[in-house]
């Protein structure tokens, strides 16, 4: 039988309902943003070694890094159907990081020491001379996500078909 494992099909159609549910309000605060959250705190003291610039970069770039090597990995070691199940995690990800830069001039988010001065956003953005790029850059990040999380599902969904047994 040539046709979709229908564990896996479902499994990526409730992925794709809760990916569109994440990119249509991206500010909402759900699970995923605390994992996201321990891995870009995490990030800003590894690439603070770095550097001062680098690790105000660091927390965003760790946040993304982190499910783009599980995917990676499952990629290298052919197992693509949950490379393709991770990638939603890098567009989840993605969603979270561009609701950040998009803060960048306004810094009303809440952020975990309530200091607006330490918005890494505002300082990365603001020693680049970019500052005023924010939204632009915010809605290129977050295009990102739904090419990351479009390429998620359909690769799930492709990764999802059973393959014919061997004839005996």
């Amino acid at each position: 039988m040539n046709g979709l494992n229908p564990f896996k099909a479902g499994f990526i159609a409730v992925l794709a309902i809760y990916g569109v549910v994440c990119a249509a309000s991206p500010s909402t605060y759900r699970f995923l943003d605390r994992v996201d959250l321990v891995f870009h705190e995490a990030g800003h003291v590894i690439f603070g070694l770095f550097g001062e610039f680098i690790g105000l970069l660091g927390g965003s770039l760790m946040q993304f890094l982190v499910p783009a090597v599980v995917v990676a990995y499952f990629f290298l070691h052919q197992q693509a159907y949950s490379a393709a199940v991770t990638l939603f995690w890098v567009a989840q990800s993605l969603f979270n990081v561009s609701v950040y830069v998009k803060d960048a001039r306004a810094r009303v988010l809440p952020l975990l020491g309530d200091d607006i001065s330490a918005h890494d956003w505002h300082n990365i953005l603001g020693r680049l001379h970019l500052l005023s790029w924010d939204q632009a850059i915010g809605n290129l990040v977050y295009t990102l996500g739904l090419i990351a999380l479009a390429v998620s599902v359909l690769g799930g969904l492709y990764f999802s078909r059973e393959e014919d047994s061997p004839a005996e």
